[in-house]
C-alpha cells in the first residue's frame, strides 16, 4: 500500500540531510548488538528477557518509611526510576532504523546485513530477545507490577516495523530473510497481546495521547504484517471515535492541556495522530481530509498549534513544569503533513526547528527518528 505524501527518490534530499543519516548508519555499523538481556530490572517479577520500566510521575512517598507506595507527582520525572530498558529499546530503534535508511539511500548491504544482527539479538536469539508482551511496563512500586498505559513505551518500535518493510524487500541473504520473517512473527505476537490482554484492551480505550499511540502501533505492526482487517478498524475508530473523543471543535486537545505540560503533550497528540493519518489514508479513503460533521479533523489539529510553533511566546495556557524551553522541535508531523497539503509554511518550520535534538526527555516523545522510512 503506497501512503499518501510518499515522494521519488530524487526528491529525498529536498526535505531531509541524507549525509548525516548515512554519517549515523556508519556510527551504527560500529556499534555493538542491543538487546534486552543486557540490563536487569532488581524489582521485575518476569524474566530477564520481559521488559520493565517504572510510570514516569511516581516518586517515594515521603509518608512512609519505606517509601511504598509511590505517590504521582504529575509530569515531573523521576531519574531513579528503572529507565534502562527504555534506553536499549529505543537506542536499538535509532541504529536498526539509520542502518534501514541508509540502505534506502546507499542500496550497500553492509548497512542492511548491520540491521538484521542487530534485529536478531532484540527479537530473535533465544539467549537475548524480548519477549513479546508488556506485562511489567510502567509499574509503580507498592501499587502494580505493570500497567495498561505503559504499553506506550513501545511507541518508539513503529520505526523499526517501517525499517522491516525497507529491509524485508531485498534480503541480503536466506538467512536474513529468515531473520526478518522470525520478527514479522514476534510483531504479530505482540500485536495480538495488545488488541487481547486486558492491559492492551486498557491503553486502547484510553481517552488521551496514550490511545492515540495504541492505534499507531496497532496500525504500524498490522502494515508490516499484513493484518489488514486491523488496519481496517484503526481506519474505522479514527473516524468514527478517535477524533471526537481526542479534538475539541477549535483542534485543541482538551484532555492534553490539562496537563502539567500542556505545551509538549499537546504536541506529542498532534504528531502521533498526523502519524496515523499518514498511515491510514489511501487514495479512495483520504484521512488527510477528513472530517466529522462538526469540522474536526487533522487539518484543525494542526491549525490550532501551528501558530505556536511559529511563536511560541503567544501560547496562552500554562507553561510546562519540566523541559519547556526544549520545545518545539521538528516533528515527523510537520514534514508528513506538509508533504501531504503541500504546505510551504510547514516544510518550513520543518526546516527551521531542530531534527535532531539533545535533551533525551524531548527525543523520547519522537516516535519517528528516521522519516525517510515513512515517505
Amino acid at each position: 500500500m503506497r501512503m499518501i505524501g510518499q515522494v521519488n527518490r530524487e526528491r529525498w534530499a529536498i526535505y531531509l540531510d541524507l549525509n548525516s543519516i548515512i554519517s549515523q548508519a556508519e556510527t551504527s555499523l560500529k556499534a555493538p548488538v542491543v538487546h534486552i538481556t543486557e540490563a536487569i530490572a532488581p524489582q521485575s517479577p518476569g524474566s530477564v528477557h520481559d521488559y520493565y520500566s517504572n510510570g514516569d510521575y511516581w516518586w517515594p512517598n515521603p509518608d512512609t518509611q519505606d517509601g511504598l507506595p509511590y505517590v504521582r507527582r504529575d509530569g515531573e520525572s523521576n531519574p531513579a526510576n528503572f529507565h534502562e530498558h527504555r534506553i536499549l529499546l529505543r537506542r536499538m530503534r535509532f541504529r536498526v532504523a539509520s542502518l534501514a535508511a541508509a540502505y534506502r539511500i546507499t542500496g550497500e548491504r553492509r548497512y542492511a546485513e548491520k540491521a538484521v544482527s542487530l534485529l536478531d539479538a532484540f527479537f530473535v536469539n533465544a539467549r537475548t530477545r524480548m519477549n513479546p508482551h508488556l506485562l511489567y511496563a510502567q509499574a509503580v512500586p507498592g501499587v502494580c507490577d505493570g500497567r495498561g498505559i505503559g504499553v506506550i513505551d513501545t511507541l518508539h518500535l513503529i520505526d523499526v516495523a517501517a525499517a522491516v518493510l525497507v529491509l524485508d524487500k531485498e534480503p541480503a541473504s536466506e538467512a536474513d530473510a529468515h531473520i526478518l520473517q522470525e520478527v514479522s512473527a514476534w510483531f504479530t505476537t505482540y500485536l495480538r497481546w495488545m488488541n487481547e490482554h486486558p492491559q492492551g484492551v486498557e491503553e486502547r480505550n484510553e481517552a488521551n495521547n496514550h490511545g492515540i499511540c495504541w492505534f499507531v502501533q496497532a496500525a504500524a505492526f498490522a502494515r508490516l504484517t499484513g493484518h489488514h482487517d486491523l488496519l481496517n478498524g484503526c481506519r474505522e475508530q479514527y473516524k468514527h471515535r478517535l477524533l471526537a473523543e481526542q479534538m475539541d471543535t477549535d483542534g485543541s486537545f482538551p484532555r492534553e492541556l490539562a496537563r502539567t505540560k500542556p505545551y509538549a503533550y499537546s504536541l506529542f497528540a498532534l504528531d502521533n495522530l498526523v502519524t496515523l493519518t499518514h498511515i491510514l489514508s489511501t487514495a479512495n479513503d483520504n484521512l488527510w481530509e477528513y472530517q466529522i460533521p462538526d469540522g474536526r479533523g487533522i487539518k484543525k489539529g494542526i491549525s490550532f498549534m501551528l501558530p505556536y510553533l511559529e511563536n511560541k511566546p503567544t501560547w496562552p495556557y500554562e507553561r510546562d513544569v519540566e523541559y519547556d524551553a526544549h520545545w518545539p522541535v521538528g516533528m515527523s508531523f510537520l514534514l508528513l503533513a506538509g508533504m501531504a497539503y503541500g504546505s510551504d509554511r510547514l516544510l518550513a518550520l520543518w526546516q527551521k526547528l531542530d531534527q535532531q535534538p539533545r535533551e533525551a526527555e524531548v527525543r523520547r516523545n519522537m516516535a519517528i527518528r528516521h522519516p525517510l522510512l515513512w515517505i
